[in-house]
């Protein structure tokens, strides 16, 4: 059955794949640029949220529009809000994007909400490049209180280390503040209570495993898809690969599930996808929570495919039209599990190759069910990386299997056709064993939790 057409904003890597196939349908309009390739992130110098939404509001509907939707983080999900607000159309309400998406106060609300699953934080009291407070225990995760793909997002062990995060030079320094001055422009008038979203922000180092809860709100429900797991390169904190279904138990999922719940209703997330990661403590039991994000995890949509016979790009089609997705029709599952591979350089000086033309072929010949994605990029935007990732991620293959041994076997023939190294390893990889510093942090936070 073809629907009306539904406006899709910011449409890049998985969500370009993914909308794609569903355009008969469910016919769509774009709108949007690419913030990581110039020239079309040369917009950056004069976005405005508002201003865009408005016009791309106007031109939707009068071109057949009834819907919008977006599943990216900087820019496309707040847009997405506020179209959906100045429409009519169902959307995520424009305040609950903000309190998302706004690091800092997420944590205060999570703190009030839900204390057992929020952890130490507090704004790092210090402009860009300016000097760091001494009052600071280490070590301590710095984060931005609003960016996205982990930028500047890391673990630093001492005052110099931070003080050498913190350095930009004036190119740096211009893309960091225009990538969240759009934001900035909104939260000022929509969530003043929240703060200046220009600045970092310091939280409490963790020990555990990364996951990732997946679901969507309707009718002001919260309805669970499930949970992914998140596996690292080896003393890192880089993710090497996706893995779904979930190894938690079931009580886990609950907690999980819970605890987005309280979030969500404080906040007022009434209507949209969101994902919610989070840390989880074998030997203790606790589950501390390290942000929402007010859009659906695209990179795993296909896995969600493969596994349970969903599609999520569809899923968030027809709840941007109002359907509850719960009543779209399931595919046969194709795999027992499924992976997301992600292939990253640790080193600054190595030249990672792209595979051929003929090398991507006989991947595709052989692995005619892969997704594969490919990051190149000039020598300044990968030393840009290492700067503000501390690695190069170059490229992605999605799989299924039929056990996780067979999905490591079909990984590792996949990677020796396109010439990279596998990221699997025989042992599988820990977080780094960061030493928890909570009773270090009495003096830099305890202020600031105590009267949030």
């Amino acid at each position: 059955m073809k629907r009306n057409k539904t406006l899709v904003l910011f449409r890049y890597d998985w969500d370009r794949i993914a909308f794609r196939g569903l355009t008969r349908d469910w016919p769509q309009l774009h709108a949007g640029f690419d913030l990581l390739r110039f020239p079309h992130n040369a917009r950056l110098a004069w976005f405005d949220m508002e201003r865009f939404s408005r016009l791309a509001a106007l031109r939707a509907r009068l071109q057949g529009a009834t819907a919008v939707a977006s599943n990216h983080e900087q820019f496309g999900a707040l847009c997405a809000a506020l179209v959906a607000e100045q429409t009519g159309w169902p959307g995520t309400p424009v305040k609950a994007v903000l309190a998302c998406q706004h690091k800092l106060f997420a944590r205060q609300v999570l703190e009030h909400v839900a204390p057992e699953a929020s952890i130490p934080f507090c704004r790092l009291e210090a402009d860009y490049g300016a000097d760091i407070p001494g009052d600071i225990g280490y070590p301590v995760f710095v984060k931005p209180v609003k960016a996205a793909f982990s930028v500047l997002a890391r673990t630093v062990h001492s005052r110099q280390a931070l003080y050498e995060h913190t350095r930009f030079d004036r190119h740096e320094l211009w893309i960091i503040q225009r990538l969240v001055q759009p934001f900035e422009a909104v939260v000022r008038k929509r969530l003043p209570e929240a703060g200046t979203a220009h600045s970092l922000m310091l939280e409490a180092c963790l020990q555990g495993r990364q996951y990732c809860l997946d679901g969507y709100c309707f009718d002001g429900r919260v309805r669970r898809l499930g949970i992914v797991d998140a596996v690292m390169y080896p003393g890192t904190n880089a993710f090497m690969r996706w893995d779904y279904p979930s190894r938690l138990p079931a009580e886990i999922h609950d907690r999980a599930e819970a605890i987005a719940q309280r979030f969500l209703e404080a906040v007022g997330f009434s209507h949209g996808f969101f994902n919610m990661e989070f840390v989880f403590e074998e030997q203790t039991g606790q589950l501390k929570v390290l942000e929402f994000n007010p859009r659906l995890a695209a990179q795993f949509s296909d896995l969600y495919a493969r596994v349970d016979g969903q599609n999520l790009h569809e899923m968030t089609l027809a709840l941007s039209h109002g359907v509850d997705p719960a009543t779209l029709p399931t595919r046969e599952p194709t795999a027992a599990c499924a992976s997301s591979f992600v292939y990253r350089s640790f080193d600054p000086d190595a030249r990672v190759a792209m595979p051929t033309a003929a090398a991507r072929r006989t991947f595709r010949d052989a692995f005619p069910d892969a997704l594969l994605l490919q990051f190149p990029k000039s020598r300044t935007q990968v030393q840009r990386d290492f700067k503000w990732l501390g690695d190069y991620r170059f490229g992605i293959v999605q799989l299924g299997g039929t056990g996780p041994a067979d999905l490591e076997e079909r990984c590792a023939a996949a990677s020796k056709l396109l010439g990279w190294a596998s990221p699997h390893n025989d042992q599988v990889a820990k977080l780094p064993p960061i030493t928890e510093c909570a009773d270090t942090w009495s003096t830099a936070m305890g202020t600031e939790n105590a009267t949030q």
